[in-house]
């Protein structure tokens, strides 16, 4: 039979090892595909695979290296640069039969060898695998067991491939020849030992077992999905309600009621369905199209477990497909491990809904485990068929002659699914637990190399109403891999953030707005993902893993090169301050939102993070360039004309923004990168205090334009000073780092035609001012004068800076290479009495206690001197937390 995925041979696909490279023997095989990634099979009949399975595509990883072999009466050893494998064939692959030890130290003591039976309990005292991911959150409130990663303290972690099927030339799959079955006694094992080389381990896993593809840049923007039985005019009037509110969204989710779902209970019930509900969407290409042309792509929810049934419109053509006698009405069973089936739900189905207009499925499959093919998780099946079958050749309509990349939306089936994006995870139960262990899942995930989980942004169901959860839930969404609002039926049960309280709409609003903007930086990073093999969103430790620190608090993360400290519990009822603990890297650190300037020393730094509900602690390096999309009406799944870049102070740093032209594939004439290099190096110097309290002459907010110059004064983040106390008075004593001279250069090289023809770019130094700038056009060799402007921190995403409008520039300008030159370019954090003030003011106090709390800091006190009378004041702990963190 004819593979609907492939015209190739229905052989098993060859995946063969280098020969030299295998050490065997009548019941074993063992394969050095690397120093440090062994393969180990076990075959009582001495059956082994040289093909491709589910799991593994590739043996052949290059050269190994030199290993060395011990052979005695039955004696094995194999001695490899970085690992001992040792094995006694007459005791099998059993635990007294078969060690690996690491010939490397490794962080844990106890750790560096392997036992054949070792399995990882998620519930041990001392964490020896960090964890992977594990099928769904379904039903999960809070917490749940993960599955083994690749990564490990103890140095190493095992897959076992002994269960999955053979992948063929047409993508179907096949079982694997007798005797070297599960079932048979086989085994077929791959050992990673690359102690904390944890960023080899991913890469080689990716070489074994393919890369994770790039995805399409428009999934990185807002998502809007909502179980409810819109109809077509009430979903596109929700659409314009969005963009009315300046909140742009790029994907838009048609949950299950997009069919017909009232049907004849004799045929089952309405969770499967193909066929659209014509009452609430008479034109559905009218539908889609409208949505295309607001900038989005459409994904329809599918629960395809039900069949095709009779009352469905593809029904008489599948039947007709199928050989089956249509009149008679009986339901076509769904088997995903038919070939004509799937040929059929494919073409008669999925084909006509695409021509259609819908982009991308949601494969919402929670219906077990069991096909006719034995062996064969319908799940996998599902991803594998619906992604391959979504890149293929379109040969009619606009998309004619042409391959889009692929995509498709469904849950976590096994170590395989990150060649299958987008994740999935599942009906997300609405409470703090479920949030609080959110980002320690997402960005676990990156253990086992499946980097873009989509989590129900703002919990699914269950749970109770609580604004404050749910604006938390949303700057967490901002940071997450995707960004997908969802909630079940429930006409209570929303997340359009003008439902909310005003000081939680006012949150997710500034959220959603930095999400859309983050695209152009977040897209660079996936582009990395596919090419690299480097998480978009990943834990400290994949960074950092010979840090202890790193390994303390798994909810904070890194969104690129962006560490994130999420807010996952409930305010303070005094100081209105959520309140979390992270461990901070090396090196000087700015606080994006607030403009606070953090140091960390060799071993890094722990401590207690307070915001209020409007910020999140969002710390980027000094030297830290991140390109953001200047304004909200392009789509995000476009290369922005409008670009903003923001450039922290106090460090010399690059960063290559890469973009390409959507195509299934791009190769350099399909891409453009832009080079950003900042230099910035000076000594510690005294500053005249931040910008924005003297001489500001307006405000940016989302990326919206300059405003009416605001009047001068001691204002940052909304804290109004008492009388008497100026900017002077308060940035007296808080150190700068002068660079005199601070340069930033901009080049784009390869791949023009991908970006518009001329782009608008300005720069925004965070928390740094500046006596004057200029820009050097290479090709024209001119030196054009610029104005910095200062601007007010927005309250929500950005801090206090300065701002320059670079202008147009040409292709061919910016091809020759810009350099923008910042002459007396000074840092100036946050000053720590105007966020002191700022946490005093809405603390619920008594005033009494207040003003001599405030007396004490106008007497000259700070550090530990001025923490001691705020406790011998009576200030309560989380107060004194808040200001500690200021020192």
């Amino acid at each position: 039979m004819t593979s609907p995925l492939s015209q190739a041979p229905a052989e098993p696909r060859p995946a063969p090892a280098r020969p030299d490279a295998v050490v065997a023997g009548p019941t074993f095989r063992f394969t050095v595909l690397t120093s440090r990634l062994i393969r180990m099979e076990h075959s009582p009949t001495g059956v082994f695979c040289d093909e491709a399975t589910q799991l593994v595509l590739d043996r052949d990883l290059g050269d190994p290296g030199p290993f060395q072999v011990v052979r005695g009466e039955d004696h094995l050893e194999i001695i490899t640069e970085h690992l001992h494998l040792t094995h006694v064939p007459s005791l099998g692959f059993s635990r007294s039969g078969l060690n690996v030890r690491l010939r490397t130290t490794t962080l844990s003591p106890h750790g560096g060898a392997w036992y054949h039976g070792d399995a990882w309990d998620p519930q041990e005292a001392f964490p020896t695998n960090l964890g992977g991911t594990t099928r769904t959150l379904d039903e999960v409130d809070g917490r749940t067991a993960l599955e083994p990663g690749l990564l490990a303290l103890t140095g190493i972690a095992v897959l076992d491939d002994s269960a999955s099927l053979l992948l063929t030339q047409d993508e179907w799959v096949a079982p694997r020849p007798a005797g070297g079955r599960l079932q048979d006694g086989a085994q077929d094992l791959y050992l990673f030992g690359y102690a904390q080389d944890y960023r080899g381990a991913l890469t080689d896993f990716f070489r074994l077992s393919g890369p994770t593809p790039l995805i399409p840049r428009a999934l990185l923007g807002n998502w809007w999905s909502r179980y409810h039985a819109y109809s077509d005019q009430e979903y596109l009037a929700l659409m314009d309600r969005f963009a009315a509110e300046r909140l742009p969204l790029s994907v838009a989710v048609i949950d299950m009621d997009w069919h017909l779902v009232d049907i004849d209970p004799a045929i089952g019930t309405g969770w499967t369905g193909y066929t659209w509900n014509r009452e609430l969407f008479p034109d559905p290409p009218a539908f889609l199209e409208a949505l295309h042309r607001r900038g989005m792509l459409v994904s329809l929810n599918v629960h395809p477990a039900q069949g095709i049934r009779r009352h469905e419109e593809a029904y008489e053509a599948v039947c007709s497909d199928l050989g089956l006698e249509a009149s008679h009405g009986a339901d076509v069973p769904f088997s995903v491990g038919d070939r004509d089936f799937v040929g059929s739900y494919l073409s008669r189905i999925h084909h006509v809904l695409e021509d259609q207009g819908v982009d991308f499925w949601w494969l919402d499959w929670q219906q077990g485990g069991t096909t006719t093919i034995p062996g064969l998780d319908p799940l996998w099946m599902l991803n594998h068929i619906h992604y391959l079958d979504s890149g293929r050749e379109r040969p009619a309509g606009p998309d004619g002659g042409l391959r889009r990349r692929p995509v498709t939306f469904s849950r976590f089936a096994d170590a395989s699914s990150h060649r299958t994006p987008v994740g999935f995870s599942g009906d997300t139960i609405t409470t703090w637990d479920s949030l609080r262990f959110q980002p320690e899942f997402t960005a676990t995930a990156a253990n086992i190399g499946y980097y873009w989980w989509s989590n129900d942004i703002g919990g699914h169901m269950f749970g109770v109403r609580d604004d404050a959860m749910a604006a938390r839930w949303v700057q967490l969404g901002c940071f997450s891999p995707i960004n997908r609002l969802h909630s079940t039926r429930s006409v209570f049960n929303s997340k359009e953030p003008w439902r909310y309280s005003r000081d939680a709409r006012a949150t997710m609003e500034a959220h959603l707005r930095l999400r859309h903007r983050l695209v152009p930086y977040l897209y660079t990073w996936a582009r990395r993902a596919a090419a690299e093999g480097v998480g978009p969103v990943r834990p400290l430790y994949h960074d950092h893993p010979h840090q202890e620190g790193a390994y303390a608090h798994r909810r904070t993360f890194l969104f690129g090169d962006l560490l994130v400290v999420p807010m996952t519990a409930p305010l303070d009822g005094v100081t209105g301050l959520g309140r979390e603990t992270a461990w901070l890297p090396e090196g000087r650190w700015y606080d994006l939102p607030t403009g606070r300037r953090y140091e960390a020393g060799p071993a890094g730094r722990t401590l207690v993070l307070s915001r209020p509900l409007d910020r999140l602690p969002v710390l980027a390096r000094a030297g830290s360039i991140i390109p953001l999309a200047a304004g909200l009406d392009e789509a995000a799944g476009d290369n922005p004309r409008e670009l903003e870049i923001v450039v922290v102070p106090g460090g010399d740093g690059v960063f290559v923004l890469e973009e390409d032209d959507g195509s299934p594939a791009p190769g350099p004439r399909q891409t453009a990168r832009t080079v950003l290099a900042l230099s910035w190096s000076g000594a510690q110097g005294s500053g005249s205090g931040p910008a924005g309290e003297a001489g500001a002459q307006g405000r940016i907010d989302d990326g919206a334009p300059a405003g009416p110059a605001e009047p001068t004064g001691p204002r940052r983040q909304g804290a109004v000073l008492p009388d008497g106390a100026s900017g002077q008075d308060i940035a007296r004593g808080e150190g700068a780092r002068s660079a005199d001279r601070a340069r930033l250069s901009i080049r784009l090289e390869g791949g023009s035609p991908v970006v518009p023809e001329t782009r608008h770019l300005r720069v925004r130094l965070l928390a740094a001012e500046c006596s004057g700038a200029s820009l050097e056009v290479g090709a024209s060799e001119q030196r054009r004068g610029l104005s910095p402007r200062s601007v007010a921190a927005d309250g929500f995403t950005l801090g206090a800076g300065v701002l320059l409008d670079l202008g147009e520039l040409s292709h061919q300008e910016l091809e020759h290479g810009v350099e923008l030159v910042l002459e007396g370019a000074v840092e100036a954090p946050a000053p720590w009495r105007e966020e002191l003030y700022g946490l005093l003011e809405p603390a619920r106090l008594d005033y009494l206690a207040k003003d001599r709390a405030w007396e004490a800091v106008e007497r000259g006190l700070e550090g530990t001197a001025l923490l001691a009378e705020l406790e011998a004041l009576g200030l309560p702990e989380a107060l004194r937390s808040a200001v500690a963190e200021l020192f």
